[in-house]
């Protein structure tokens, strides 16, 4: 360790992202990433900013970005704030609104940011258990708390609450904020911004990552009540003030224009993968049912890892965590219908 760290860096156990290896002819289905390109607008918009406009500042409010955001959900502009990927802006909900004096509660198995997140602003947490399927147990959520975060669908897991089971969750704790990630909303589960203008201390975090196949732009955003919106734009105002350029909001106010788009892509994703399931199904593996574009497995009688280094060695990427409870499983991201074909054949070629 430097000597130059104070206590906080040395304490800290940063995230790891997913691998971008670097391989020839390689299946890449490790990361979640959208196997489509983005809208075609979206690369004319990103092409019109690209000239003597890049000399200056981008809009620190990305009031563009906001407007078609809150049209595209029926809110209002001052209910959307807008980040740098939605890890920046969990960032800002776990500093502004989720350090409070008594702990924080998330899944025991769900996206490893969260607990990085705790330590590097002093939060303290609680983990509840998935049940015994790998579900969010609900019964775990009440009582006195400083607040919940909890993705839905969950991550790694692509299991998803339904939004009556949310409203329960929001009804449990009224008094303290509960922050949904819907980062993978879209790919089969209930969101909750229905449910924003009844329940004021909830937050909505989305991404353009997934669905709208951004990962490279990195745009997130939050919804929610202005007061709790108007304390993350304190918390970015006092941290860094242009999170977005001038590509960022121009490519994405063009995804979120291209509607027919984004619904036949998302659509396709879906359908490859309950494919997926059903073919990894027929080769015994066991598969969680997933609302996210990936899909959570393991096989009864095979080691994950030995999996994970096999698929390798065919130029195929899949995620292997090595966490208790989930060290068997492998987390597959749903590509094209070619390259989910291509990891079938791969896995049924291992196993025999």
């Amino acid at each position: 360790m430097n000597r130059y760290w104070n206590d906080i860096v040395r304490g800290l156990s940063p995230y790891v992202p997913g691998e971008q290896p670097k391989l020839d002819r390689l299946v890449k289905l490790n990361t979640n990433e959208n196997p489509y390109p983005p809208a075609p607008g979206v690369l004319a918009a990103i092409q019109t900013e690209t000239g003597d406009a890049l000399r200056r500042y981008p809009d620190p409010n990305a009031d563009r970005l906001k407007t078609a955001i809150a049209a595209y959900h029926g809110l209002l502009p001052a209910q959307v704030f807008v980040g740098n990927g939605s890890d920046e802006v969990l960032a800002h909900a776990f500093h502004g609104l989720l350090k409070q004096r008594a702990p924080i509660r998330f899944p025991d198995i769900t996206y490893s940011f969260y607990p990085v997140y705790c330590r590097l602003y002093g939060i303290d947490h609680e983990t509840v258990p998935l049940d015994d399927d790998f579900a969010i147990d609900l019964a775990g959520y009440a009582g006195r708390c400083g607040g919940v975060i909890l993705p839905n669908p969950n991550a790694p897991t692509g299991r998803a609450l339904p939004l009556a089971a949310i409203e329960t969750l929001l009804r449990l704790q009224p008094d303290v904020v509960v922050v949904i990630d819907e980062a993978y909303v879209d790919f089969g589960a209930d969101s909750a911004v229905a449910l924003i203008t009844r329940y004021p201390n909830l937050l909505v975090t989305q991404t353009l990552s997934k669905s709208r196949s951004l990962a490279g732009l990195r745009v997130g955003f939050a919804l929610g009540d202005a007061g709790l919106i108007e304390g993350l734009e304190r918390v970015k105002n006092s941290f860094n003030s242009y999170p977005l350029d001038r590509l960022a909001i121009a490519g994405a106010v063009a995804a979120f224009e291209d509607r027919a788009w984004f619904e036949q892509t998302r659509q396709r994703i879906i359908a490859s993968r309950d494919a997926l399931i059903r073919s990894l199904s027929a080769l015994g593996f066991d598969v969680l049912p997933s609302c996210a574009n990936f899909v959570f497995a393991r096989h009864p009688s095979r080691d994950a890892a030995d999996l994970h280094r096999a698929l390798r060695e065919r130029h195929i990427v899949v995620r292997h965590f090595t966490a208790p409870r989930i060290a068997q499983f492998l987390r597959i991201t749903v590509g094209t219908d070619a390259e989910c074909d291509t990891l079938v054949q791969a896995l049924a070629e291992i196993l025999a």
